[in-house]
């Protein structure tokens, strides 16, 4: 019980810690710093990597055993904080709005824990603390630097400040959607506003396409699946008596199926410059592609979900969300699972008042580590019992 209080008071200074100097996407030099610290602390080895940010520990019992990886995101938000507590964040514009300073505590907890079982653990449990998931793509400088080669499992947790407490969500298959950006650019003719006959108004070419690009969602994909397009950002002109010569528009398209996603593009990129042309412009689509939906194994997902009860966690069915996770990326070479932890806030992600009870550090630290721990067990009974049904 006296480590128990000492490890979540740790756990908790080191949340506030990075709460206090969060870093932006791919500027988590300071922060992957602290983590390198915290880690040797703990006794924790650390992989060396071709990593500007971020960083893995890793914790060997059994060197001949299978390997597991549990992950969280340490990068914040360029969001100004609007709270009273003490450690608010100190950077001017940027937050930990989203968590990651509560994902990188519980999984530093998570392995401490494993440290001190090191003897009896079947294999070996790498503690990632991924940089840029903001970004949708810093998963894929780990996999760049191979920094999950020969794992056979990957767990992941995102929290969610709207469920209470002791609350585990999940579920098997699709967990959230895939994200992707576009940018739309429509060129037209400059002109006098009072001669519009003299001029291609990009104006009204826009104010017909942004429209058109919701029939792609209610008139061109099947009844039963699910997308989004958003607009989000429309750029044109300088003063109020020029029709300008272009318009730039931005936005996000949200698919939780590879083949419905694929087939987007194609459909807007036919939109846009059908709608241009018939009015004698142009319009070029540019697609930025993120991360892939978070797809969960059922296997894994089912076993996460035993040892969350072990854990004494209320364990239910998550919503799909339209939400982006680059954890998928993970998932597209690895078998694993992603999970919600409840942690009783009042405000969502994203939220420049966003906050959570810091309560739901310690057992999800618990959690994280027995379900490493358990998973090599699993996969080390597995390997041991493929091998008694072929012999040589």
């Amino acid at each position: 019980m006296v480590y128990e209080k000492e490890l979540e008071e740790k756990l908790i200074a080191v949340r506030r810690n990075l709460h206090e100097e969060p870093e932006l996407s791919n500027e988590e030099v300071k922060t992957t710093e602290k983590i390198k610290n915290w880690l040797k602390e703990g006794g924790i080895s650390i992989l060396d990597l071709p990593l500007k940010t971020g960083v893995i520990g890793e914790i060997t019992g059994s060197s001949s055993g299978p390997i597991v990886a549990i992950r969280a995101d340490i990068d914040a938000l360029p969001i100004q904080e609007q709270t009273d507590f003490p450690f608010k964040s100190a950077v001017s514009g940027v937050m930990h709005a989203c968590g990651h300073d509560f994902h990188t505590s519980v999984i530093l907890g998570a392995a401490y824990l494993l440290k001190q079982r090191q003897e009896r653990l079947k294999g070996t449990v790498r503690v990632l603390f991924q940089p840029a998931e903001e970004t949708g793509h810093g998963a894929k400088s780990i996999l760049s630097a191979n920094g999950l080669d020969k794992v056979e499992a990957i767990f992941g947790l995102h929290n969610d400040p709207l469920s209470e407490l002791g609350v585990m969500a999940t579920k098997e298959g699709i967990f959230s959607a895939g994200v992707d950006r576009f940018e739309i650019e429509i060129t037209g003719k400059g002109c006098h506003a009072a001669k519009p006959e003299e001029g291609i108004d990009p104006i009204m070419m826009a104010s017909e396409i942004i429209p058109r690009l919701q029939s792609i969602v209610s008139r061109e994909i099947k009844s039963m699946e699910s997308a989004v397009i958003s607009v989000t950002q429309i750029h044109a002109g300088h003063t109020w008596n020029v029709i300008p010569e272009s318009v730039y528009i931005e936005g996000t398209v949200r698919t939780f199926k590879q083949e419905v996603r694929e087939e987007i593009p194609g459909k807007m990129e036919r939109i846009i410059k059908g709608i241009a042309a018939s009015y004698g412009g142009e319009a070029l689509l540019k697609w930025h592609p993120g991360p892939p939906s978070v797809q969960n194994d059922p296997e894994w997902t089912q076993f996460a979900k035993q040892i969350a009860e072990q854990n004494g966690y209320k364990v239910e069915e998550v919503e799909p969300t339209a939400g982006g996770e680059d954890f998928a990326f993970y998932q597209q070479k690895i078998r694993g699972a992603f999970v919600n932890i409840g942690v009783a806030g009042e405000y969502g992600l994203h939220h420049p008042k966003y906050y959570l009870k810091e309560e739901a550090i310690l057992p999800a630290s618990y959690y994280f580590a027995n379900l490493a721990e358990q998973a090599l067990s699993h996969l080390y009974e597995l390997t041991l019992a493929s091998k008694v049904a072929s012999p040589k």
